[in-house]
């Protein structure tokens, strides 16, 4: 830090911010490191909001753009009252100035040429071409009212400083406007900066942005370089610049081949190709990058966005101090890895070329991951061990997560068995003709099975998700991503590297990617044009967030597991409890555990009865009563706060029904369409119960644990799917699977087959192909 000037200002009182004296910040200092990733941006305190002309300006460029400018201080306001302190660079005074002067022009020339005429018809009217600086006079005051108009609305002050490029030259003026400026934000006052267009003199030649050294001068010619400037005269954390395109791209924006960068590095101008200026303002995105690398080499992170785009212009800047995947973010640490971006393009080019294999090389890859799984196992244990002891010393998981995150030689070998399924079931999964259909002579189409494209998996805690998942994916011919947890990180690293090396034997390493950066979960999934179907391993919660958070990319999921058990009157004693205790308290944490039990009301104060409630008392299962239930009780159990609860632990509830067909109904109004179970003897109750209950899957006298896709025998599962499209319940190769229509003609075409055309269709149904069932 720099020191005070002399001893007079050492031994006064002075108000400081950071223990350091207002007037005394140096235009060349040590200034703390910029944010290295988006996820710190958070923790900015101080921020610099600059709002280019065609942010603030309507498209006819004569007035503000009102209802963009009044989400801009609802966001800046939002951050003020978080405890940061917030700075806004405008533009907007000529437009505004442009505005009031036409308006002034148009109704004097209007009353003369009336006057002059003795009518008060009007006729066309030349308006003359307003001088900016004029402009901006006659702006400058509406702008700042309009500005404090809107503030007020969030009991925020707002303050105007107009400035030029001599008050940064000008040493005295510079250490004045430092000091004015820290008062402000002490005071939780929003100054309002801009460039003094009314007199601004032109930049000087020899001062502009000389290359991006922080020691070089930076001249204030447009509201980009002031924005640069005073984001580090006043050591700001981060440097919004709003504009009217996304960011930096890698071609002319618009183009076929554009593609948005997302995390932009010193040294890296090579890979953008600037296009023009936005439609108004003084400075193009050249200029922005160079006053945002000048910054970014004085300590301040900045992001490059887009202020007007009306879907996201409502909360880009909390977005983007959020750390979401918003607009071009400047950096000075390059990843070592691949981007997420990268890794998906990786994985569609490698799921090409897998789904391209024979089907007996794809089962190979399968086979030596499941081998690799019990060679590698004391390594795989290791690494897993390592995860459960962080796990443990910091606390942050509950032991139902913890025994989901642990892995077992019994598990491994479990997985490798369920790979081998997989591996032998495969054979005759992907380009499967599913029908044939003769469409006139010579004119066959078939509709065969294909990979869906690029799969996003991701996954809480388990790591025994990954090679399952992997199998599935290499199966179906699909590319993956995989996004794991971090309690489970050197787990995952281990598991992936040997799925990797699998698919090595056949060149395909590509095929399944890891996600290790810093992407959340929001942030990927707004790959729309790269991912081709999310599916969400983990909580209810995370399902819900990611079926939110989806920006145009299906989602396949259940986002809650709430399985009911009803028992009939019919039921046997022998049955009740084991299947009871079995559903419930096997792995209370499963999706596909039981959360309700609906009990016939004949049912109560029997044996039977009695029994259940002693097996629960036993497995230490706390009960809660439904209201029906808690109706018929003197003293009972909690009533349950709601009917549609997962509680994922040793707790569930009980309700009473009067028939099986009040059961059904309790199933379709609580439930959420995964696993719902009859205990009877009736065999025509349990074929009603079978064909009226709506979920993914029903069972007869079985407990709910079985709607498993290992159990199912099919290897494994990428998830359970809830969901009344595509797939259902337990979700494996078939699951996915699309498929696409293959028509092979001579020489067709649909005219021949008008009204008095030589062909006629025939529309036969042709026999399929045999299936492999080996």
């Amino acid at each position: 830090d720099f020191p005070c000037h002399n001893q007079r200002l050492r031994n006064e009182s002075i108000r400081c911010w950071s223990n350091i004296p207002f007037i005394t910040v140096p235009l060349s200092r040590a200034h703390g490191k910029s944010f290295a990733h988006r996820s710190e941006l958070k923790h900015a305190k101080r921020i610099v909001v600059k709002l280019g002309s065609a942010v603030v300006t309507r498209g006819d460029e004569c007035g503000l753009a009102l209802g963009r400018l009044a989400s801009i201080v609802e966001q800046v306001s939002m951050l003020q009252n978080q405890g940061r302190e917030m700075m806004i660079v405008t533009s907007g005074a000529v437009a505004f100035g442009k505005q009031r002067l036409r308006h002034e022009i148009l109704l004097s020339q209007s009353v003369r040429q009336a006057l002059h005429s003795g009518q008060s018809q009007l006729k066309d009217v030349a308006i003359p071409v307003l001088e900016a600086r004029a402009c901006a006079a006659a702006g400058q005051s509406g702008l700042m009212a309009l500005y404090e108009a809107m503030f007020t609305q969030y009991s925020i002050c707002a303050a105007q400083i107009l400035v030029t490029n001599l008050d940064f030259h000008d040493e005295q003026k510079r250490r004045n406007l430092n000091g004015t400026l820290h008062e402000l934000l002490r005071m939780n006052i929003v100054p309002i900066i801009n460039t003094n267009d009314a007199v601004v003199p032109p930049p000087e030649p020899n001062s502009d942005l000389q290359g991006v050294n922080v020691g070089k001068v930076i001249s204030v010619k447009d509201n980009d370089s002031l924005a640069a400037r005073l984001a580090v005269e006043m050591k700001t954390d981060l440097l919004i610049v709003l504009s009217d395109v996304e960011g930096l791209f890698d071609n002319p924006p618009g183009s076929d081949d554009a593609k948005l960068i997302d995390i932009f590095y010193p040294g890296d101008q090579q890979s953008v190709t600037f296009g023009t200026k936005s439609r108004v303002g003084m400075g193009g995105m050249e200029a922005k990058v160079k006053a945002a690398l000048w910054a970014l080499q004085g300590g301040t992170s900045v992001v490059i966005a887009n202020g007007t785009h009306p879907k996201i212009s409502g909360h880009v800047i909390t977005d983007i101090v959020e750390g979401k995947k918003v607009g071009t973010f400047f950096s000075e640490v390059k990843p070592a890895g691949p981007t997420v971006e990268q890794q998906a393009e990786m994985a569609r080019a490698g799921g090409r070329t897998l789904a391209a294999l024979q089907p007996e090389q794809r089962a190979e890859i399968i086979y030596r991951l499941a081998d690799l799984l019990t060679d590698q196992r004391e390594e795989i244990l290791l690494a897993n061990k390592r995860d459960l002891e962080e796990a443990e010393s910091k606390g942050r998981l509950a032991l139902p997560l913890l025994k989901r995150l642990s892995l077992s030689t019994s598990k491994l070998n479990s997985l490798a068995i369920g790979l081998r399924q997989i591996a032998a079931s495969s054979q005759d999964s992907v380009g499967r003709v599913i029908r044939r259909t003769r469409i006139a002579k010579d004119l066959d189409l078939e509709q065969v099975t294909v990979p869906i494209g690029v799969l996003l998996v991701i996954f809480e805690s388990r790591p025994d998700c990954l090679p399952q998942v992997s199998a599935l994916a290499i199966a179906s011919g699909n590319g993956l991503l995989l996004k794991g947890g971090k309690e489970a990180a050197q787990s995952n690293q281990i598991l992936h590297h040997l799925t990797q090396e699998a698919l090595s034997i056949h060149g395909v390493r590509d095929a399944v990617q890891l996600v290790n950066t810093r992407e959340e979960v929001e942030d990927l999934c707004r790959l729309d044009k790269l991912i081709d179907l999310i599916i969400p391993r983990g909580s209810s919660q995370l399902v819900r967030n990611i079926q939110k958070a989806a920006k145009g990319i299906p989602v396949m999921g259940h986002s809650e597991g709430i399985c009911h058990v009803y028992v009939d009157t019919d039921a046997s004693v022998e049955k009740v409890t084991r299947i009871i205790r079995d559903s419930k308290c096997e792995y209370p944490a499963a999706c596909n555990a039981l959360e309700t039990l609906l009990i016939h009301r004949d049912l109560l104060r029997t044996p039977l009865f009695d029994q259940i409630i002693d097996m629960l008392r036993v497995e230490q299962v706390k009960i809660h009563a439904g209201p029906k239930f808690a109706s018929y009780l003197t003293f009972s159990p909690s009533e349950v706060k709601s009917l549609r609860t997962e509680y994922g632990d040793l707790e569930c509830c009980i309700e009473v029904v009067d028939s099986v067909q009040e059961a059904v109904e309790h199933i379709h109004k609580y439930g959420s369409s995964h696993t719902d179970v009859i205990i009877t003897e009736n065999e025509k109750t349990a074929e009603f119960f079978l064909q009226h209950v709506d979920s993914a899957c029903v069972f007869w006298n079985a407990s709910t644990r079985f709607s498993d896709g290992y159990r199912f025998g099919l290897g494994a599962e990428v998830g359970i799917s809830t969901s009344r499209i595509h797939a259902r319940g337990p979700v494996g190769i078939e699951g996915l699977l699309t498929t696409k229509w293959l028509l092979r003609g001579d020489n067709h075409i649909v005219s021949d087959f008008s009204e008095h055309g030589s062909m006629k269709y025939l529309h036969e149904s042709l026999p399929l192909p045999q299936r492999n069932t080996n």
